[in-house]
């Protein structure tokens, strides 16, 4: 046991959360619908290791400081691994294994930690994390199985949870994000939540044909243009009572967007060739991926429809910002994708390693290929190889160069004067998650409070 002991670091009243270590597992080769969690070590200053009964997180009786952290894998050594807290720094030490402790890929003995490191033991890829929120339960487990909902990172796990409360409300959502992030997850997410009786629809505002988006989106009456032979509801009416997703909302013409405006404002539509309005009850939840406020500021897109999609927006993070949760929705696609035979599935060591390791250009959507891909070409009964993944080498887990680091500085200061030290909004400005930005300012030294008027 190690004397420099780590402090507690509960916030005080009014003040910021703290942030803090933090050891995540991520998945488990051998049981990888088995959901991930994480270990706060504020207050720790040691976690072992080993093969068990089953997988779980006990304090030891002995020393409230210290946590046992045991596996149901078989590859594990009953004593496994220790991670230790000496000199202000978390170290993690194998302890005479029979697989080896690894990190980063490589095979250690002892190595110091740095945020964002990958350690290996047995079957299970754990992630080593210095910025995460310190307030709540000793081991952090996602609050919710709803798909698009879950998250084992408190930071988005609270942001999710204010989704889903804002899903019961009539306000509409404003999803934004890179591409490929979930965003429709999410909004199909809102609409199971909301109670809404109605349908779900889901409009691509980019794939509407240009010339005929004010037919799809409002309808017609029969004989309004050559080849309506019959009334047609439009989208906007198909989710009558329901939800309308408006996908790439930055896409829709400007002609387009007063018509939209209009009937948000009016809850009505006037199809192509009719004369009287139709009343309808629709929630809407917009999505982009585009800066809808750069847009708005040089006129392509109208501020005041922007005003009316706002009610409240969401910024989903991109996937290599929230690699914690790469199990969760690794077993969400196994689910979906083979749901006879998911349960006994496995994924071999180097396979977990590839998929946490690299960098996820394309996001979720490439996941879901990804997992699919190796599906397909993996021999029956065997287990998932990283071959069968196809992925390029993968990349190191994203940190931020040291030689970047002035250019981010001086970004996050200016950022920070403009916003009055509001953590969300600078975060919102940069298009990164608000924990990706509370850990450059940790790097950097930069206090918030500072800077609040």
């Amino acid at each position: 046991m190690s004397g420099d002991t780590q402090p507690a670091t509960a916030p005080a009243v009014g003040a910021e959360v703290a942030l803090g270590a933090c050891l995540f597992m991520i998945a488990q080769g051998n049981r990888p619908l088995a959901p991930p969690f994480g270990v706060r070590l504020g207050g720790l200053d040691e976690v072992q290791l080993g093969r068990g009964t089953s997988t779980a997180v006990t304090p030891r009786p002995a020393d409230p400081r210290q946590v046992e952290l045991r596996f149901a894998d078989p590859r594990m050594s009953a004593a496994h691994a220790r991670f230790v807290f000496v000199h202000r720094r978390w170290h993690v030490e194998d302890r005479g294994s029979r697989n080896g402790t690894f990190v980063n890929g490589a095979r250690v003995e002892r190595a110091t930690l740095a945020d964002g490191d990958l350690v290996d033991v047995g079957q299970a890829v754990l992630r080593y994390r210095e910025a995460i929120r310190q307030d709540g339960d000793a081991v952090i487990r996602p609050r919710t199985t709803a798909v698009g909902l879950g998250s084992v990172v408190p930071e988005i796990q609270a942001q999710l949870d204010e989704v889903a409360r804002m899903a019961a409300s009539t306000l509409a959502i404003l999803v934004e994000g890179e591409t490929g992030t979930g965003k429709e997850v999410i909004a199909r997410a809102i609409h199971a939540a909301s109670g809404r009786a109605g349908a779900f629809v889901a409009v691509n505002c980019g794939a509407l044909p240009r010339e005929r988006i004010a037919a799809e989106l409002f309808g017609w009456r029969r004989g309004a243009f050559p080849g309506a032979v019959a009334d047609h509801l439009g989208l906007v009416r198909a989710a009558d009572g329901g939800t309308l997703l408006l996908d790439e909302i930055g896409d829709l013409p400007l002609a387009e967007q007063a018509a939209l405006l209009r009937a948000l404002q009016e809850r009505e539509v006037l199809p192509i060739a009719a004369t009287r309005a139709v009343a309808v009850d629709l929630r809407v939840v917009a999505a982009t991926h585009q800066p809808l406020d750069a847009l708005a500021a040089s006129g392509r897109f109208r501020a005041d429809l922007l005003a009316r999609l706002t009610g409240y927006r969401v910024a989903l993070p991109a996937l290599r910002d929230r690699r914690e949760d790469l199990g969760l929705m690794i077993a969400e696609i196994l689910r979906r994708r083979c749901p006879g035979e998911a349960a006994s599935l496995t994924l071999q060591i180097a396979a977990l390693r590839a998929l946490v390791g690299w960098s996820w250009p394309a996001n979720v959507r490439e996941l879901d290929h990804a997992i699919a891909r190796a599906l397909v070409r993996r021999a029956p009964g065997r287990a998932i190889e990283a071959a069968d993944l196809a992925l390029p080498t993968a990349a190191p887990v994203e940190v931020a160069p040291i030689a970047h680091d002035a250019a981010l500085r001086d970004e996050l200061v200016a950022l920070l004067r403009a916003h009055a030290g509001n953590v969300t909004a600078v975060a919102r400005a940069m298009g990164k998650a608000r924990m990706q930005v509370q850990r450059w300012l940790k790097r950097l030294a930069l206090d918030p409070a500072t800077f609040r008027r």
